[in-house]
């Protein structure tokens, strides 16, 4: 859970969207975070506090001079209570009052107080959105330190297209995490570019058949998703377009061995950290065919096979004394011997050695345990976690040797 026992305060404001912060509320807690809600007046027009007091068992602000508490004052309490603040739906009139320093209703009263890291997602008509004023504060705020959350192009309220939606609530969720990790964790890998590479290859026998492996892709995806949340410039080569792209992370996407050879490479000279959590194909299909191929007269089809060039072979062969080349080696037997005779033979930096044979921790899985074996000796066991706390956990290991 990204947000574990993070406390985030939600501030909704009078915009059609504020229905939507019911969900989004119930998202937070799921991710591990303590939630607690104040909401302006024209909030409650959309949504009613007892719905949010319902999901995050807090009560919730409405009113600056309701003080039920007489040891605090409650604005001053909530502001000093948070690690982080989020301003979705962020109304034109909020935000102009925010850029202004106005503190006319609970919720600008607490974020005037505030001292932990903002976030504002605006919500409104596109014309609202693209006034000059509004432009002018969001400008504002960005320079007070205040991040804005972008919104979408779509389908508005008032019957049209238009820029000025609230994001979707997976984008609200991963902005809120990168602004608390940057805010509140060591930045390891700030200033370093990463390239990974996720998913299994696909090799194609003809337009509907292939040769392919169990790989979800989870782990590198994890993976980027880390380096990012330490500051890392990342970029991810992977063969699942399907898969969330974690925010920020730059998008390369890949089909077969050739291919992600091809951008790996491509990316080695600019890289400071290479990883290989791809499960690449060691073969592909030699004169694959245009067309379907039709069954026929006979009791067997041979398809002849070519070696794929070996990608982490050449990243460890190529890299330079500042960079780190890091494998994956996934065995269901002799798993420690295999992955030494790898790192060795690959010339990587490190081997994380995976166990397929356990089921908890194979392909697909959400979690992973693996053995992190270093070229002058080093043996880590990273324990069992899931994957973005493994991630997290490897790059822990891998920071110092970051230059």
């Amino acid at each position: 859970m990204r947000l574990k026992d993070v406390k985030v305060g939600l501030f909704i404001t009078g915009g059609i969207a504020a229905y939507k912060m019911a969900n989004f509320a119930r998202l937070l807690i799921k991710e591990g975070a303590q939630v607690r809600v104040a909401m302006t007046p024209g909030a409650q027009a959309f949504i009613t506090p007892l719905t949010l007091q319902t999901l995050t068992k807090h009560s919730v602000l409405v009113d600056t001079f309701a003080e039920e508490d007489p040891e605090v004052v409650q604005h001053i309490h909530l502001a000093d209570w948070c690690d982080i603040a989020l301003v979705a739906p962020a109304t034109a009139n909020t935000i102009a009052k925010l850029a202004q320093g106005l503190a006319d209703n609970v919720v600008t009263s607490v974020l005037l107080a505030v001292t932990c890291p903002i976030v504002a997602a605006p919500a409104m008509n596109v014309n609202m959105y693209q006034h000059p004023a509004t432009q002018r504060n969001l400008e504002q705020l960005r320079q007070d330190g205040v991040s804005i959350i972008e919104p979408a192009t779509g389908f508005l309220a008032e019957g049209y297209e238009g820029k000025g939606r609230l994001p979707e609530e997976s984008v609200l969720l991963d902005h809120l995490v990168q602004v608390y990790w940057s805010n509140n964790y060591p930045q390891i890998l700030a200033g370093k570019k990463v390239a990974i590479s996720a998913g299994g290859t696909i090799e194609r026998i003809d337009p509907v058949r292939y040769i392919s492996n169990d790989s979800s892709g989870k782990m590198g995806y994890a993976l980027a998703q880390a380096a990012k949340l330490l500051g890392a410039d990342v970029t991810l080569v992977s063969t699942k377009p399907e898969l969330p792209l974690p925010l920020g992370v730059k998008p390369i996407y890949v089909t077969s061995a050739q291919e992600m050879f091809t951008q790996m490479v491509a990316l080695q000279e600019a890289s400071d950290i290479l990883i290989m959590a791809a499960a690449v194909s060691d073969y592909r299909v030699v004169n694959a065919s245009n067309h379907k191929i039709k069954k026929q007269d006979q009791d067997s089809l041979a398809i002849q096979l070519a070696e794929n060039p070996d990608i982490l072979a050449h990243l460890g062969q190529h890299k330079r004394p500042d960079q780190l080349v890091v494998g994956f080696a996934a065995e269901s037997q002799h798993l420690i011997d295999y992955a030494r005779v790898k790192l060795a033979k690959k010339k990587a930096d490190w081997i994380v050695a995976n166990d397929i044979s356990d089921p908890s921790i194979g392909f697909n899985s959400a979690e992973n345990r693996a053995t992190l074996l270093g070229k002058d000796g080093q043996v880590i066991e990273l324990e069992q976690q899931d994957k973005l706390s493994f991630a997290l956990a490897l790059f822990k290991h891998l920071g110092g040797e970051v230059r």
